[in-house]
């Protein structure tokens, strides 16, 4: 293979993996408590009406 291939897919191979590890380290981060989403207590569910 001659060189400019080597180059092609070096960089092909090394272009994936850091898009997967940036993937993986955008879903398995923690995320800051900002982002959090919560329910306002005042909502009645009617859970324990019977």
């Amino acid at each position: 293979m001659t060189a400019a291939g080597w180059t092609f897919m070096i960089a092909s191979c090394g272009f994936v993996v850091g898009l997967c590890a940036f993937c993986f380290y955008r879903v398995l981060a923690k995320p800051s408590a900002a982002n959090h989403m919560h329910a306002p207590i005042d909502i009645d569910t009617h859970d324990k009406d019977t």
